[in-house]
């Protein structure tokens, strides 16, 4: 990175934070590197031109593929700024397996790499549109531009809710809980169509007394070919969970499945 560069995005960064100048660490400079290349600060100007993002006040988390930033729109309100990396090629192979099979995108999937998590960006917005308006309890999606997704924030002033993994609840509470997740997982299937693909306790957000279902870029169409396996292993994932590691007695991932995919009523076998 030239010392130009490195000036240009200091400038953005300091200016878009609303941060003081400082003498900046080697952690900022590959944050900055790695996360806001030169398209990534134009996706996010035309995002503040739109008037969709006012500000960028720090990281919320960070993982392999994505950083997620909170953000204020212009009247104050929190967001969720969803950049994905456009430097992280491995992932590439991680993703395709979601893409192809999948009618939305057959025959659309590009050469390049940035135009693919561009596509992976635009496929979690329109995953997140149809469950938010199917009723399924998901974050608010507003925008998505480039390689960057914006969303309700679901936790309050840049701290993120807790997800079902890091909560202690009653047992009352858990079994309300896995009735609330397994009936989102029925909607997702019979109204929006999709299947999650990923889901466990590291995928549900726990706020206010009532429960977020995240990271749906991966969501496939129920018409995918691994659709039916990706919908078997979500139900394994949860009934682990509430069975295995909070020891309570749920149905079985067959009853389930049946219930899910409406061969059976919900909870027509008693769950306690």
């Amino acid at each position: 990175m030239s010392s130009k560069d490195i000036d240009r995005y200091l400038d953005f960064y300091y200016r878009v934070t609303g941060k003081e100048r400082r003498e900046v660490d080697k952690d900022l400079f590959e944050t900055i590197e790695e996360v806001f290349d030169v398209a990534t600060v134009k996706a996010i100007l035309d995002l503040v031109r739109r008037g969709m993002l006012y500000e960028l006040k720090g990281v919320v988390s960070a993982g392999k593929e994505a950083r997620v930033y909170w953000g204020v729109d212009k009247e104050g309100r929190d967001l969720a700024v969803k950049i994905y990396l456009t430097t992280s090629a491995e992932f590439r192979k991680g993703i395709l397996k979601y893409i192809r099979g999948d009618p939305r995108f057959e025959g659309k999937v590009p050469s390049s790499f940035r135009k693919l998590i561009m596509l992976w960006a635009r496929k979690e917005f329109r995953n997140y549109k149809l469950m938010y308006e199917t009723g399924v309890s998901v974050p608010k999606p507003i925008a998505q531009h480039e390689n960057i997704l914006i969303m309700e924030f679901i936790g309050e002033r840049g701290r993120r809710a807790p997800l079902l993994k890091e909560v202690v609840l009653s047992e009352d509470a858990y079994y309300e809980l896995f009735k609330g997740i397994l009936l989102d997982v029925r909607k997702m299937y019979l109204r929006a169509g999709l299947v999650h693909s990923d889901l466990s306790e590291y995928n549900v957000m726990i706020w206010r007394g009532r429960h977020y279902i995240i990271d749906v870029s991966q969501s496939v169409k129920k018409t995918h070919p691994n659709a039916m396996d990706f919908l078997k292993r979500d139900l394994r994932n949860i009934h682990r969970y509430f069975r295995d590691e909070l020891g309570l007695e749920v149905p079985s991932v067959e009853v389930m499945f049946k219930c899910v995919t409406g061969q059976e009523e919900m909870f027509s076998n008693p769950i306690n």
